[in-house]
C-alpha cells in the first residue's frame, strides 16, 4: 500500500465525473430508492435496505447532497493500495448534506451538516483485466464474467464496456467539516464584516447625533471609518470564532482519542499475514457490513453475520454515518482465524414513534477472517461462487447454495461479523 498525504493531486477526470455522478444520485438512492450511480452492488444493495427501512417507518427523507465550493469540484487522492488485479484509491472533496425527515407531511427533523466524503474506488490494472471474474450485471442482476458482459449480458442483452463496470466505488463515508471551503469563508468574512461595521455605524450615529445633523461630510467619514474599523473587528473576531468551534470540535471528539495508533497496530499485526493488507479497506469493508446488519430486516439471514440478534434498537436507525474513528481493542489469531475486536463512532438517525433524534453512538464490532486465504479486494456478496457445486449465486438473497444446499463460509473470502453491539 502505497500513501500520498503530502502531494494532494486531482483524481483523473473519466474517475472524477463518474464519483461525483454517485456523490449527486446518493440523493435519489436514499430519497426515492432509485438506483445509484457507478458503485459496486454491495453499496447498492445496503442503500435498498435504508430506503426499505426508511418507508418501513412510513417516513419520507428528502435527503440532498450539495457542493459547497463552486471553484472546486475536483476529488483528491489520498492513500492507495492494490492487489494483482486490483487498484484502489480514497479520493475526498468537500460537500454538505441536508435532511428533512417528514411524516405525513409533518416535519420531524432537519439538519444541514458540512462534511468532507471520502470515496473509496477500485479500478482494474492497467493490461491486467480479470475477465474470468463472476459479477452481477447492473442491469438485470444476473451472474455472469466480466468478459461476459463485455460481450453482452446473455439474460437481458445489455452490452458494456469495461469502463462502465470499472472504475466504481466501493465504500464512501462523510466527516464533519471543522473547517471552511474557500466560498464559505469568504461569505463568513464579509457577513463578519458588514455586521460589525453596520453596529459600529449606528453607534456613532446615535452617540454623535448631533454632529451628523448639520453636516454631510461628517455623515461619509462615519461610514468610512465604521468601513475601517468594522474590517479589522469583523476580521479579529471571526477569527476568534474559528478558534472556538475548533475547539469545541476537539472536545466534542475527546472520546475518539483513545484510537490513535490503532492503524499503525492493526496494520503491523495483519502485513505478517498479507503483505498488501490496507487499514483503509478493513476500516470501509467494517463500515459496510455494520450499515448492511443495522439496515437489514433480519441480520441472522445475512451470509456475512454470524453473531446473536441485533439490540431492538438498531432497527429505529433510519440513516447512519461513520464518524471517523475506528479503533483496535483486541486482536488475536487461532486455528488460522483471526478476531479483531473494534470500537467504531458513528453519528445516528433514529426514528421512533413520532420522533426522529441523532445520536453519536459508540459500537463495539467483533470480525473474523482466515489468514491463508488472500485478499480480494474486488469481492461482493453478490457474486458468490459456491466451493462445492461451482454455481454462482447472489449471497444477499440467498445464505445457503440454491444449487446443492451448502452454506458458504465468508470468511474463506472476506470478513465476517460477528459481533455487534453499542458499547
Amino acid at each position: 500500500m502505497g500513501y500520498n498525504l503530502f502531494k494532494i493531486v486531482p483524481v483523473k477526470k473519466t474517475a472524477n465525473k463518474k464519483m461525483n455522478d454517485f456523490l449527486f444520485s446518493l440523493q435519489r438512492a436514499v430519497s426515492k430508492g432509485e438506483e445509484i450511480t457507478f458503485a459496486d452492488n454491495d453499496i447498492r444493495y445496503t442503500l435498498k435496505l435504508q430506503h426499505d427501512r426508511i418507508k418501513a417507518k412510513g417516513l419520507d427523507m428528502d435527503y440532498q447532497v450539495y457542493s459547497r465550493d463552486d471553484e472546486r469540484s475536483d476529488f483528491l487522492e489520498g492513500s492507495n493500495w492494490h492487489d494483482s488485479h486490483y487498484e484502489s484509491i480514497v479520493a475526498f472533496r468537500s460537500c454538505g448534506v441536508k435532511r428533512l425527515v417528514t411524516k405525513a407531511g409533518v416535519k420531524l427533523f432537519k439538519d444541514d451538516r458540512k462534511s468532507v466524503l471520502y470515496e473509496t474506488v477500485t479500478d482494474v490494472l492497467n493490461d491486467c483485466h480479470p475477465d474470468d471474474d463472476t459479477i452481477s450485471c447492473p442491469n438485470c442482476g444476473a451472474i455472469s464474467t466480466i468478459a461476459g458482459l463485455q460481450n453482452g449480458c446473455p439474460y437481458c442483452g445489455t452490452t458494456y464496456k469495461m469502463d462502465d463496470l470499472f472504475p466504481k466505488v466501493t465504500a464512501y463515508y462523510f466527516l464533519d467539516d471543522a473547517g471552511l471551503s474557500t466560498d464559505e469563508f469568504k461569505k463568513s468574512v464579509l457577513t463578519s464584516i458588514s455586521i460589525c461595521a453596520s453596529v459600529i455605524f449606528i453607534l456613532n450615529c446615535i452617540i454623535n447625533y448631533d454632529q451628523l445633523a448639520n453636516s454631510i461630510w461628517m455623515i461619509l467619514v462615519f461610514i468610512l471609518g465604521s468601513a475601517f474599523a468594522g474590517a479589522i473587528l469583523g476580521y479579529i473576531l471571526f477569527a476568534y470564532f474559528l478558534l472556538g468551534r475548533a475547539i469545541y470540535r476537539i472536545i466534542q471528539s475527546s472520546g475518539k482519542m483513545g484510537t490513535a495508533g490503532s492503524r499503525k497496530k492493526f496494520e503491523n499485526r495483519m502485513k505478517y499475514f498479507y503483505h498488501e493488507f490496507s487499514f483503509e479497506y478493513f476500516t470501509s469493508k467494517a463500515i459496510s457490513l455494520i450499515k448492511t446488519a443495522i439496515f437489514s430486516k433480519d441480520e441472522k439471514e445475512l451470509l456475512f453475520y454470524k453473531g446473536e440478534a441485533l439490540d431492538p434498537k438498531m432497527k429505529d436507525i433510519i440513516d447512519l454515518n461513520y464518524g471517523g474513528a475506528l479503533g483496535l481493542e483486541h486482536f488475536s489469531e487461532e486455528n488460522g482465524i483471526v478476531t479483531v475486536v473494534t470500537t467504531a463512532f458513528f453519528d445516528v438517525l433514529y426514528a421512533t414513534d413520532e420522533k426522529v433524534k441523532m445520536k453519536h453512538e459508540i459500537f463495539t464490532a467483533v470480525f473474523q477472517r482466515r489468514i491463508d486465504m488472500p485478499v480480494n479486494f474486488n469481492f461482493s456478496m453478490t457474486r458468490i461462487s459456491c466451493p462445492t457445486c461451482g454455481l454462482s449465486y447472489d449471497a444477499t438473497r440467498n445464505k445457503f447454495c440454491p444449487g446443492c444446499g451448502n452454506e458458504y463460509e465468508i470468511t474463506s473470502d472476506d470478513w465476517a461479523l460477528v459481533e455487534l453491539r453499542y458499547r
